[in-house]
């Protein structure tokens, strides 16, 4: 309940928050390794403003951001290692991708966990739809039990379940997916990198997206940056493989992975008669 006072006001901290912040906690001594990068996605967003001015469709930004992110980790499996024990890693084939979605929730807007699974075997507009999807799902049974369970069972949960899921990475992926994207950045203009709280997977943190005056073809020109943040659990990755990785999301956002694909769909949607392309 609000009060009021003359010089502040009395809010309650959401059970919602404190369940995410023991989370944060549980994995607070993982040695993360942070890497900020600016990609070039004028290409990208061109295409997406082209997309959404010829069929009036808009098309998620973080969906493309997802998908190339799962190409990536396809095709470097290392990064998403998953402990099994002190001796083995599990390389998954599929690539579960976590995410925080807002959900409107008896006229709140709550944070909300969602996974999209088997990422790398989707396209950018099937994931699209997908988040669309999880935003209209029906929440407020999850939010009313977290209401009636103690805070202080919260953080032995987290180091239970993560005690656990060292020993069933098929659990953890469940739960938890293979690897992570949040996009901060939304909620701001102008270039900026985030830095997340430690967690055990790896982690993407989208920032803003700002202009820079760079030489293309002899001309100068400019060009939209996003800039990103990389994190690794340094208990698994190496700073090599870890490069490598990097250097192949930034090809792809910046080639527009998959962007072509989501119009072919989308005219085939239209047109169910059309033949697919090959």
């Amino acid at each position: 309940m609000k009060q009021k006072h003359a010089d502040y006001k009395m809010v309650s901290y959401p059970k919602i928050r404190r369940f995410m912040a023991a989370a944060f906690r549980s994995a607070q001594h993982t040695p993360i390794m942070h890497g900020l990068i600016e990609v070039d996605v004028t290409r990208a967003r061109a295409f997406l403003r082209e997309q959404k001015a010829n069929t009036g469709e808009s098309l998620s930004f973080t969906a493309f951001l997802i998908a190339c992110l799962a190409k990536a980790v396809e095709e470097h499996k290392a990064v998403q290692a998953i402990r099994l024990g002190s001796k083995r890693l599990i390389l998954f084939e599929e690539v579960d991708v976590f995410t925080m979605i807002e959900r409107d929730v008896a006229g709140q807007v709550p944070i909300m966990a969602s996974i999209v699974r088997a990422a790398n075997r989707k396209t950018v507009r099937e994931i699209h739809q997908e988040i669309r999807a999880a935003q209209r799902e029906d929440v407020e049974k999850v939010v009313k039990w977290l209401q009636f369970q103690p805070t202080l069972l919260f953080r032995p949960f987290f180091w239970v379940f993560s005690w656990i899921g060292r020993r069933s990475p098929h659990l953890w992926k469940k739960y938890v997916g293979t690897v992570g994207i949040t996009a901060v950045g939304m909620f701001g203009n102008g270039a900026a990198w985030g830095i997340p709280p430690a967690l055990p997977i790896l982690m993407i943190t989208v920032g803003g997206i700002g202009e820079k005056p760079v030489l293309v073809d002899g001309h100068i020109a400019l060009r939209e940056y996003l800039s990103l943040t990389i994190s690794f659990d340094h208990d698994l990755i190496d700073g090599a493989p870890a490069a490598r990785f990097t250097e192949r999301l930034k090809e792809l956002i910046e080639s527009g992975y998959g962007l072509p694909d989501s119009t072919v769909e989308l005219e085939q949607a239209v047109a169910p008669g059309t033949s697919k392309k090959s």
